[in-house]
């Protein structure tokens, strides 16, 4: 009998931070004798780059539109520790779905039964967290995956982003759909950053997996084309990453998030405006006490 993979998405809004989460979750979870693939699914398809030192790697749908068949072997490459790196792809510019990528590679791959083969123990998906488009709701919305994590910092858009996955994963729970694991919250420097998003999960159901602080190690070790766990091992920030695997790894049981509707999020968001004018102002400090 075959194990049991561990199918795991990683969304969050462009720019949050998701795809440097997810490599160095990826090179967390390898180091921790994982046998872990690594599936890009924003059609940039620069998912998996600081994993191989930087490089681009041919997509699923580039392929096909250059042989017209693919054996699934030609798409999946080798990065850091052996994580097997795989990149959907999307259309040429402004043509067709962004999300077809994701659908095509992932049934290439089921089809060709190419998870078992490689014996795997984690397949992660990083995927484009504005879940306007169809394509990008397919790991929630088939199931393809079993766990759901959002990254997300305390700004008001990211905020935003991730109360949409939230309905996303409402709206397909009942029919099969992914779980919520919980929210990986993500440049958070201030304790009042970390009150915004203790408040944002408390309010929808959920949990913090790991709070990750911004860091110039990231930024060096980015430049250098590979992740923190790579570049700076011995880094408090990959000491951050590897905690963030280890919850991840030990994490069970996924949950349906209660949302909030439009109104309650921007009633929220003013209550939450206003107390970070009262700390400019000095009324109170920056852990929300007064003065």
């Amino acid at each position: 009998m075959s194990k049991k993979i561990k199918q795991i998405a990683i969304y969050g809004k462009g720019g949050i931070g998701k795809s440097t989460t997810t490599s160095n979750l990826s090179a967390a979870l390898s180091d921790m004798g994982y046998k872990v693939m690594q599936f890009g699914c924003d059609p940039k398809a620069d998912s998996t780059n600081t994993l191989r030192d930087g490089t681009y790697i041919p997509t699923v749908l580039d392929l096909l539109r250059e042989k017209g068949s693919v054996d699934a072997h030609e798409a999946v490459f080798r990065g850091y520790n052996g994580i097997y790196c795989v990149e959907a792809g999307g259309p040429a510019p402004g043509v067709g779905c962004a999300g077809r990528g994701i659908t095509t590679a992932v049934s290439l791959l089921k089809q060709q039964k190419l998870f078992e083969e490689l014996e795997l123990d984690y397949v992660i998906y990083d995927v484009l967290g504005d879940v306007v488009c169809g394509g990008f709701a397919v790991p929630i919305r088939e199931g393809i995956a079993e766990h759901v994590f959002t990254v997300s910092s305390s700004d008001f858009m990211a905020i935003y982003a991730a109360n949409n996955l939230f309905k996303g994963i409402q709206k397909y729970s009942n029919s099969g759909g992914a779980l919520l694991g919980g929210v990986i919250a993500n440049s958070i420097t201030q304790p009042i950053q970390r009150k915004i998003i203790d408040n944002f999960v408390e309010r929808t159901g959920t949990k913090v997996m790991e709070y990750i602080p911004r860091s110039l190690t990231v930024t060096k070790s980015e430049l250098a084309g590979k992740t923190t766990i790579e570049a700076d091992p011995n880094s408090e920030q990959a000491g951050i990453y590897r905690s963030l695997a280890k919850n991840i790894d030990e994490h069970t049981q996924s949950v349906t998030p209660t949302p909030l509707n439009l109104e309650e999020l921007k009633a929220w968001a003013a209550e939450w405006s206003d107390q970070i004018m009262a700390v400019e102002v000095g009324e109170v400090n920056s852990k929300g006490a007064a003065i």
